[in-house]
């Protein structure tokens, strides 16, 4: 089978290697997918780098979205899932941008008919982040303001589209004016460009309320900063991941003072402790896609042998939308 294997840490371009290697065999409790497509995540980029809080033994193969249909199961997992589409999270080292991934037969789902797989390879990780980040951990009520900064990435615009599903008022942030048009082409009512002046004067000028309620937070450094300023009374930043590259150092006595909160968010813990919030997230995702309340924004689909390319585009900041590798 064809699979993509970081051999060294580096940016994916040079990190990653296309190789014919076996087909994976299942351990116990596994089931082994045959891919049908393969959502990139940043996750994906941090892997290569050799930075994200997960570090497999190399080499091992990206790939932490995907969509497939079981072909083979290991002992102690269920026979009756043969057959099965699936959308899950790939165990490393198998991950997904391969032929065959690997998955814990414990933390796979059914996809339902009406979705696709390139599509469904978009619902899993990226929207199970946003739901949990907003509804569990932001804890998110019909009126309130949510920022969303890094709005034109594949979890930006889904936080978007979740949060203005359940009634919220969206402000998104982007950099640079073509975001700015892609972001707004799908519903967001008010997005700032970060290039045009100061974003926490932008924010509180847009805002009804004067700042935020809520702040999804997926890019550190100066961004978790502003929103340490436009944050509102009792308001909540959900911190989701550090997509500039610099993790901020939060000031406590600020938090403090202001009476604002700090919430982490892993949403691969929930599979630990709260794995029945995780099938109810995954199943009202599927809801909202069912009834045309989101729409996961693909901007591109493309073959395997152009995986290493798109994650250096994801990781160069070129990327709007989602990537997909479909088979």
């Amino acid at each position: 089978m064809r699979s993509w294997q970081v051999l060294d840490h580096g940016e994916p371009r040079t990190a990653l290697t296309l190789r014919n290697t076996d087909p994976p065999c299942p351990r116990p409790g596994q089931v082994r997918v045959k891919v049908g497509a393969t959502s990139a995540n940043f996750a994906d980029v941090l892997l290569c780098r050799g930075s994200y809080q997960v570090a497999p033994e190399l080499p091992f193969t990206p790939g932490l979205e995907t969509c497939g249909v079981i072909d083979a199961v290991g002992d102690a997992a269920r026979v009756d899932l043969l057959g099965q589409r699936v959308v899950g999270q790939p165990v490393l080292p198998r991950g997904g941008f391969a032929d065959y991934a690997l998955m814990d037969s414990r933390a796979v789902l059914p996809v339902p008919a009406f979705i696709c797989d390139t599509s469904a390879a978009t619902l899993h990780l990226t929207y199970l982040t946003a739901w949990l980040a907003l509804h569990r951990r932001g804890e998110m009520t019909v009126g309130d303001v949510v920022v969303v900064t890094a709005a034109a990435g594949g979890v930006g615009l889904a936080a978007a589209q979740i949060a203005m599903a359940a009634g919220a008022t969206v402000i998104g942030i982007v950099s640079g004016a073509d975001k700015k048009a892609l972001v707004e082409s799908h519903g967001v009512p008010t997005v700032i460009d970060r290039t045009g002046g100061n974003v926490i004067e932008q924010v509180q000028a847009a805002s009804p309320n004067g700042g935020a309620d809520i702040v999804f937070e997926s890019v550190g450094g100066d961004s978790y900063q502003e929103a340490t300023k436009y944050i509102n009374f009792e308001g909540r930043i959900v911190v989701v991941g550090f997509a500039g590259g610099t993790i901020p150092q939060p000031r406590l006595n600020h938090a403090f003072v202001k009476n604002y909160t700090i919430a982490g968010l892993h949403w691969g813990l929930y599979w630990k402790h709260r794995p029945d919030i995780v099938r109810a997230g995954q199943a009202e995702i599927f809801a909202l896609f069912h009834d045309r309340m989101i729409s996961p924004v693909i901007a591109r689909t493309l073959a395997i042998d152009d995986v290493a390319d798109a994650l250096q585009d994801l990781a160069d900041g070129r990327t709007h939308g989602k990537t997909v590798m479909a088979l």
